[in-house]
C-alpha cells in the first residue's frame, strides 16, 4: 500500500509540472520575425539536469559522509521565473559518542520537490546571452526515508530500531550558480535544504521524544551538489531557456538589423565615392573618375572614358571619328594626319564657347572680380571678425596659387560719423585686411593696392547699415596705385579702430 501511494504521488507531481510547462508554452506569443509580427517572447527549450553531491543531516548526531544523486526538469515561464521538478535519492549516516550517551544511524532518502526558481541577474541588459545565472528557489514536496538507529537508552541499555518509510511533507530552499558552456549545456553548483513537517520531522537520526532528549529544531537534510544540465529541443526554432536570454533580445536584434541595413545602404563596393544604393556602375575600376551617379566620366562624350582617353576634353565635331584612345583620326579644319590632336585655335574656340554660355566676354579682371567677396565690420571697429577668416583664407590661397595676381583692397565706412573720421576708419579697415593676408599667408606687401573711400560709395542709403562698413577686393590693373593715408590719420587708433 505504501509503495502504491508513493507512485501515485510521484506521478501526480510530474503530471502537474509537465502540464504547467505545456500551458506556458502554448500561451507564448510567436517568436520575433515569425508570422506573428512584433517582437515577442520566443519559444524556449526545456532543461534536464543530472546531479550528484554531498548529502547530510543537520541534527543531533554528528554527520558522516553521505551522498545523493538525482534528476530534475526545469521550464521557464518568463525571463525571471521558472518551474523545476527535482527527484532525489540519497544515503546519509551519523555517529556521535559523548561520554554519557552514544548514538548512530544510517538513513535512506527519496524525495520529489516542485521548486519555483527566480533568476537574480536577468535585469542586466548588457548582452544577449548570460554567461552566468544566479538563482534562488523555494518549493515543497514529499519525501520517504528509512532510518536505522542505535543509541544508549536512559536506563543505560542499548536501544535499536528502525524508522519505517512513510510520506512526509517538506519545504525546500536553495541557491545556485550556473555557468553557460554552450547553447545546449551548462553546469551548476547548488545548495539545498529541506525542512520536514509532522511527527517524523525530528526522527531522521533516530532520536525520539522517549529518549528525553530532543533538539531545539527539526533534523534538516542538506544537499550540496554539482549539476550538468542539458537543454532539450530543436535549437533552430527554439531559444535557450529564457533565464539565459536577455528580455530585450528582440529589440537588440532589431537595432543590429537596422545598423546592418545602414551599413549596407552606405556601402561603396568599388570605392569611387558613390554609395552602392545610387551607383549606376557599382564595379568601376579603382581610381577612375566618375560622375555623381557613379558612372565613368566621359567629358567630351566621344564614347571613350576619360581614364582611357588621351584627349578627354576634345569633343569631336560632326563628321569626326575617334579611335580606342579617344583621339580624333580625321580632324576637320585642324592639322592633317591621323591623331592631329587639338589645335590652338580649337582650344580658343572651346574657351570662347564656354565663356559665352555664362555671358562672360571681358578679360581676366572681370572674371576674377565676379568671384571676389567682401567682408564687413562692426560699428567703430576695424578688427576682422572670426567669421571672415575663412573668406580671407580663400583669397590667400588664390594669391599663392597665382603669383602674378595683384589685388586692390578698398575700405569703406557708413554715413554716421564725420567725413574725416570715416576716411580714417575706412583706411584702417583696408590696412587690417592687408596686414592679415601678409602675416598669415606670407604674401608680399607689394601685391596689394590699398585704397579708402570713406562713406562716399555707400551700397545702401541707410546711414548706419553694416553693408556700408566693408572692405572690397578687385584685381588691380597696371595703372592702379595705392592711396596715401588720410590727412591727420593713418596710425592705428589706440581703441582698435
Amino acid at each position: 500500500m505504501a509503495n502504491m501511494t508513493r507512485k501515485l504521488i510521484g506521478l501526480a507531481l510530474l503530471a502537474a509540472f509537465v502540464s504547467t510547462a505545456q500551458a506556458q508554452q502554448s500561451a507564448t506569443p510567436p517568436a520575433a520575425g515569425s508570422s506573428g509580427g512584433s517582437v515577442a517572447t520566443p519559444k524556449d527549450m526545456l532543461e534536464m539536469g543530472i546531479t550528484t553531491g554531498y548529502f547530510f543531516i543537520a541534527g543531533d548526531v554528528k554527520p558522516d559522509f553521505g551522498y545523493a544523486y538525482g534528476l530534475h526538469f526545469r521550464k521557464a515561464t518568463d525571463y525571471m521565473f521558472s518551474l523545476r521538478l527535482d527527484l532525489l535519492s540519497g544515503q546519509a549516516s551519523g555517529k556521535n559518542e559523548p561520554t554519557n550517551i552514544a548514538r548512530e544511524y544510517d538513513m535512506t532518502w527519496y524525495s520529489g520537490t516542485a521548486f519555483g526558481v527566480f533568476s537574480l541577474n536577468n535585469f542586466r541588459f548588457d548582452r544577449v546571452n548570460r554567461r552566468f545565472n544566479y538563482y534562488a528557489m523555494v518549493g515543497g514536496g514529499l519525501n520517504f526515508y528509512e532510518s536505522e538507529f542505535k543509541s544508549a537508552g536512559t536506563d543505560g541499555n542499548p536501544r535499536m530500531g528502525t524508522i519505517q518509510r512513510e510520506a512526509t511533507p517538506h519545504a525546500g530552499l536553495g541557491v545556485g550558480l550556473a555557468v553557460r558552456l554552450g547553447k545546449k549545456v551548462n553546469v551548476a553548483i547548488e545548495q539545498q535544504g529541506f525542512v520536514l513537517f509532522g511527527k517524523r520531522a525530528d526522527q531522521i537520526d533516530g532520536i525520539t521524544k522517549e529518549d528525553g532528549v530532543r533538539s531545539a529544531f527539526t533534523d534538516i537534510p542538506s544537499y550540496t551538489s554539482l549539476r550538468i544540465n542539458f537543454n532539450l529541443g530543436n535549437s533552430s526554432n527554439r531559444s535557450e531557456p529564457l533565464y539565459w536570454c536577455n528580455p530585450l533580445e528582440g529589440v537588440i536584434a532589431d537595432i543590429e538589423s537596422i545598423k546592418k541595413r545602414q551599413d549596407q545602404a552606405l556601402a561603396d563596393s568599388d570605392g569611387d565615392g558613390i554609395i552602392d544604393a545610387i551607383d549606376q556602375e557599382p564595379d568601376t575600376p579603382a581610381d577612375v573618375p566618375v560622375d555623381t551617379k557613379g558612372r565613368t566620366l566621359d567629358s567630351d562624350k566621344d564614347g571613350v572614358p576619360d581614364y582611357q582617353d588621351k584627349e578627354p576634353y576634345y569633343p569631336p565635331r560632326a563628321g569626326e571619328r575617334v579611335n580606342e584612345e579617344g583621339v580624333v583620326v580625321n580632324p576637320i579644319g585642324g592639322p592633317g594626319g591621323a591623331g592631329g590632336g587639338v589645335s590652338e585655335a580649337r582650344v580658343q574656340e572651346m574657351i570662347d564657347a564656354t565663356l559665352a554660355r555664362y555671358g562672360i566676354t571681358e578679360q581676366r579682371r572681370t572674371v576674377t572680380d565676379f568671384f571676389l567677396p567682401m567682408i564687413h565690420f562692426a560699428t567703430d571697429n576695424s578688427t576682422i571678425k572670426y567669421s571672415d577668416y575663412g573668406t580671407l583664407a580663400g583669397i590667400g590661397r588664390m594669391m599663392k596659387g597665382d603669383e602674378t595676381l595683384r589685388l586692390m583692397v578698398t575700405g569703406h565706412a557708413d554715413q554716421t560719423g564725420a567725413e574725416s573720421y570715416n576716411d580714417q576708419i575706412s583706411y584702417q579697415r583696408a590696412k587690417s585686411v592687408i596686414d592679415h593676408l601678409v602675416n598669415q599667408y606670407g604674401i608680399g606687401r607689394g601685391r596689394f593696392v590699398l585704397q579708402w573711400k570713406g562713406s562716399k560709395e555707400s551700397l545702401v542709403p541707410q546711414g548706419a547699415s553694416y553693408m556700408n562698413r566693408r572692405v572690397e577686393f578687385s584685381v588691380a590693373g597696371p595703372n592702379d596705385v595705392e592711396m596715401d593715408p588720410p590727412a591727420g590719420g593713418g596710425a592705428n587708433n589706440p581703441d582698435g579702430y
